[in-house]
């Protein structure tokens, strides 16, 4: 029987596998999301029932159901933000990307993109990496930073290519195409598209609804509509044989083909695209594609002579890009509010993680770091590894004969020179224990070069002018050493860390006694 870890890895790899459908999602997959949230809730995983949620979302969202997704994403964002949890956060904020670039709000796009790219966590697979960079190059194509974004579409194509996913790379540079398409580059559209075209016959991979669509609106941007007709009703089929279907695709083939048709002269069959594509973009809220399909409506009206009906659309296609843009300072507003609220929560959330592994007094490390992050470091490429136990000598008198805050002073200046002179960097560390026991960990370092670095500790806690504190006062501390190698856990190389400490009590305090590792770990020698 599977054990909830075992249970908790299969579940994630289920909701990965539909999260990685990026250039498409099978609709018959959405009942599957519904059961994988449905078994997060059994095992009471609250970041994988939000990540099926968002798995939800994600496949409304190419059915057209935008205003219903919007107002899932929020409640999902809520949740994240609240609980810091950062897959969540860096999948809803792609989500929420997607529903702004739907509407036409390209600001907001592009700083919910930024947030998906930021918040991504280390352990996401290259694919997920590839495709939010992905996003993040659309997002800063549709707000007319084309440099920018063509740094960020060659990053996003060298990982794909760098892990062998022609597939994705296709997606990348169908995406990379358009967009050079849309800013009025039509030269370096086409060159894109010839790699796409290359990187598909190389993998043996069909051309997609998409990609076929791009190359449509790379032929009519070169007066070739003929070709481009042909390519988009080949997009159509493929997309209506592999039952694939964004929100805005469909709209976007209508209006391509439209175009090409007028281009053709065949003005009846261009305004059957129109309207059909109008009915779109009202039903399902395509306020980008709605501006385009307005604005080429004039010109068909202009190109059959209709100059009245041009100018009235012209008009109309002018409103509805002034309404669009009017919103977006609000918007923005909005948008940097609402990441004003996730970066709090984040610097909370790591200020609170930070407080929870620190001792309040000295400001080292604790105990739960040491537990959290030692056995991390026995498993790594940083052994052999040094582990020291440090006692303070006779500390009890300190706090009777002279008092508890003496005590804590003597805990705090002790712990400071732990860590100046045992030249703690950023893999080693030392932590209170409890009490005055302190434990250093010394990557890298073996019992040899931990005992030197460990005397200098015993000689600087031994010199330091204590007196200062109070008159009278001398402080020396006890310290047991244990190199640890691989095949050795933790609790181990503790306990003959604890051996060592005990044999420097013994022998008189004041002293640092090591044990070497070809010794037996119960028989420690200074």
């Amino acid at each position: 029987m599977m054990g909830p870890a075992g249970a908790r890895a299969e579940l994630l790899g289920a909701l990965i596998e539909i999260e990685e459908q990026f250039a498409w999602v099978d609709l018959d997959v959405l009942q599957v999301a519904v059961d994988l949230e449905e078994r997060a809730r059994v095992l009471g995983d609250d970041e994988l029932v939000m990540r099926a949620r968002i798995c939800q979302a994600k496949i409304s969202l190419r059915t057209g159901e935008i205003a219903t997704v919007g107002r899932q994403v929020r409640e999902i964002e809520q949740w994240g933000v609240q609980h810091n949890v950062l897959p969540v956060l860096a999948r809803v904020h792609l989500l929420w990307a997607n529903v702004d670039r739907h509407l036409g709000d390209f600001a907001a796009a592009l700083e919910h993109s930024l947030l998906a790219v930021e918040l991504l966590e280390d352990t996401a697979t290259a694919r997920t990496r590839v495709w939010h960079r992905t996003k993040l190059a659309d997002a800063l194509g549709q707000f007319d930073s084309m440099e920018i974004a063509r740094t960020h579409y060659r990053r996003a194509e060298a990982l794909a290519a760098a892990e062998q996913l022609a597939w994705l790379r296709m997606a990348v540079l169908n995406n990379w195409a358009y967009m050079e398409l849309r800013r009025g580059f039509a030269e370096a559209a086409y060159e894109v598209a010839q790699r796409l075209q290359t990187v598909a016959e190389a993998a043996g991979l069909e051309l997609e609804g998409a990609d076929l669509d791009t190359i449509a609106n790379i032929y009519v941007a070169n007066g070739q509509f003929v070709p481009a007709e042909r390519a988009v009703e080949r997009a159509m089929a493929y997309d209506e044989r592999n039952n694939v279907e964004e929100a805005d695709s469909r709209a976007e083939y209508l209006l391509t083909l439209a175009v090409a048709l007028r281009g053709q002269g065949e003005q009846e069959r261009a305004q059957a695209c129109l309207e059909a594509c109008q009915e779109l973009c009202v039903e399902r809220e395509l306020g980008d594609v709605l501006v385009r399909l307005q604005q080429e409506q004039a010109e068909a009206y202009a190109a059959r002579g209709d100059f009245e009906a041009a100018f009235h659309m012209h008009r109309e296609f002018f409103r509805t890009y002034q309404d669009q843009h009017l919103s977006l300072q609000e918007t923005q507003a909005r948008n940097r509010h609402a990441i004003f609220e996730v970066s709090e929560a984040r610097r909370d959330a790591e200020r609170f993680r930070e407080q929870a592994h620190r001792d309040p007094l000295t400001g080292l490390r604790n105990r739960r770091f040491v537990n959290e992050h030692l056995p991390l470091l026995m498993i790594g490429p940083e052994l052999p590894l040094s582990v020291a136990v440090l006692d303070l000598d006779h500390f009890k008198r300190v706090n009777d004969d002279f008092s508890h805050d003496i005590g804590d002073g003597v805990l705090v200046k002790a712990a400071e020179i732990m860590e100046n002179e045992a030249g703690v960097d950023s893999s080693a560390f030392a932590a209170r224990m409890g009490g005055e026991e302190f434990l250093m960990v010394l990557p890298g370092a073996d019992a040899d070069e931990a005992a030197d670095r460990l005397e200098r500790v015993r000689h600087a806690i031994r010199a330091y002018p204590w007196h200062d504190i109070a008159a009278g006062l001398s402080v020396t501390v006890s310290v047991g050493v244990a190199q640890a190698d691989r095949g050795v856990t933790q609790a181990e190389v503790l306990s003959t860390a604890d051996s060592c400490l005990y044999a420097a009590k013994r022998g008189g305090r004041d002293q640092v006694v090591v044990a070497r590792p070809q010794m037996p770990h119960n028989a420690p020698l200074s």
